[in-house]
């Protein structure tokens, strides 16, 4: 299997209990893949600016916290 069409192809033809191991792994290895590119971002700095943001916004106080946002519905 070369091609995107005929992996889509063969996704289609699997049994559905096939499919559901599928999706679950995908769903698995795409947050690893997530969890490593965060890692990295973290490892080379380049989120630096978006912590120190994050940071002084708690210091002063310009934050609310989420339990008060999701109770202001």
């Amino acid at each position: 299997m070369n091609s995107m069409e005929e992996i889509e192809t063969a996704i289609i033809n699997l049994p559905e209990k096939e499919m559901r191991q599928l999706s679950e792994w995908l769903q698995s290895y795409l947050s690893d893949r997530w969890e490593q590119q965060m890692a990295a971002d973290v490892s080379s700095g380049k989120l630096d600016r978006l912590l120190q943001r994050v940071n002084a916004d708690i210091e002063t106080n310009r934050i609310k916290s989420l339990d008060y946002i999701l109770n202001d519905t």
